[in-house]
């Protein structure tokens, strides 16, 4: 329905150029956890400019950190989003946004828009999201997000956005003079669904993690333009007027690959269906995915041998689906053939996806409930999007609005 499938899908700024690369208050009833720790990994680009630091109170220890993360309304969920930017962020104040506002700069279908938000919507909540912990929201119920962007995009040069080889192979294929304007300008729309939370770090896979230098770059540019002392001489705090947020990196299934080919990513985008586990596959379609998966005629079973990288990736979903450490999957593995180890794979990833599916169910046939639970997380996202957006305005010298 779209042409990314979270926020992670961020094209790439570079230093010189653009670049891309191959990529509530009820829970499960029975919770599953990963055993994949996650850390923050630090993203540097050369020329980054600003002048302003983060004016932010992080040193409390009630204080978390907040991660925002995204997923366009295609009605489903496969592994590898599952896996990379749903599981296991408790330690952090978390929003979940259904990006429907990035569905529509390509063509679609009017008439499945809706069903597809509140089916991607249920998969994340059946996911095992605490919404006592975490706000689960729909983009389009905040007008913040197309606030701030129309804010972003008066000071986002329009080469940066000529030279997002996304835009020119979309743009290719639907023509360069009918591709939307909205085409054109989603790296702002992005940015803003980042920028708006002030958010700390936005999950993406090892191989993603320069996709949020985009999301910087601009940060820095409207602190630098707006923020600061300029901002301070307007009647603000000063400082600056974002946070410059970093990419959070699972340390297993940071990077979930294709069945069919372990080089490439697990995307909704691959044209066979083969390629991924969906999270709602049926149990004789997981068996027959994982039966059919490519492999390869080493003997025994390794992690991290480049030669291997079907090997390595069908361990790691094991390991993280199981919960056991990477050391007791190698010894459990290592001299098994692949006619034993893929049942046991399929049977894993049974089990882990069932509750998941049942949870599912449960939460589509009571509409109500999945439909308060988006308001309250849309009110909660419009209280913490105020502050930024009463400050971008301020900072840019918009006459304010009187109230009597």
């Amino acid at each position: 329905m779209g042409h990314a499938t979270s926020l992670s899908h961020f094209l790439i700024l570079s230093s010189s150029r653009f670049s891309r690369l191959g990529s509530l208050t009820r829970l499960l009833s029975k919770p599953t956890s990963l055993s994949g720790s996650f850390s923050s990994i630090s993203v540097t680009g050369q020329g980054f400019r600003c002048c302003c630091s983060v004016a932010t109170d992080d040193t409390s220890p009630s204080v978390k950190k907040r991660v925002v993360s995204g997923v366009q309304p295609t009605g489903s969920i496969h592994l590898g989003n599952y896996l990379g930017a749903i599981k296991n962020w408790d330690t952090y104040e978390t929003l979940f946004i259904i990006v429907d506002h990035h569905a529509i700069t390509l063509p679609y279908d009017t008439r499945q828009l809706g069903k597809a938000t509140t089916d991607t919507a249920a998969l994340y909540l059946a996911c095992g999201i605490d919404v006592s912990k975490a706000s689960v929201f729909v983009q389009s119920h905040v007008p913040a997000h197309v606030e701030l962007m129309w804010l972003l995009c008066s000071s986002t040069p329009i080469g940066w956005l000529q030279k997002m080889i996304q835009f020119k192979e979309k743009s290719r294929k639907e023509g360069v003079e009918n591709a939307s304007v909205g085409l054109f300008t989603y790296p702002d729309l992005m940015t803003a669904d980042i920028l708006l939370y002030q958010s700390d770090f936005v999950p993406v896979g090892e191989d993603q993690k320069q996709h949020i230098e985009l999301a910087r770059e601009i940060a820095q540019r409207v602190n630098h333009l707006y923020g600061g002392k300029k901002w301070k001489k307007l009647g603000g705090r000063g400082g600056s007027l974002f946070k410059i947020p970093e990419p959070l990196i699972p340390q297993a299934g940071a990077r979930v690959m294709s069945l069919t080919d372990g080089l490439s990513k697990m995307s909704k985008s691959a044209p066979s269906d083969q390629s991924r586990i969906n999270l709602l596959d049926s149990k004789d379609l997981i068996v027959d995915k994982i039966k059919r998966c490519k492999t390869d005629s080493f003997a025994g079973l390794e992690f991290d041998n480049a030669e291997r990288p079907e090997c390595n990736n069908l361990l790691s979903i094991y390991q993280i689906v199981s919960g056991k450490k990477k050391e007791e999957v190698m010894e459990e593995c290592k001299d098994m053939s692949w006619g034993t180890f893929k049942p046991l794979l399929a049977d894993a990833l049974i089990e882990h996806l069932s509750p998941i599916q049942a949870r599912y169910q449960e939460i589509i046939a009571e509409p109500e409930y999945l439909d308060k639970i988006l308001s309250e997380g849309a009110d909660r996202a419009e209280e913490l999007g105020a502050v930024t957006m009463r400050n971008m305005y301020q900072a840019m010298g918009y006459y304010q609005r009187r109230r009597y």
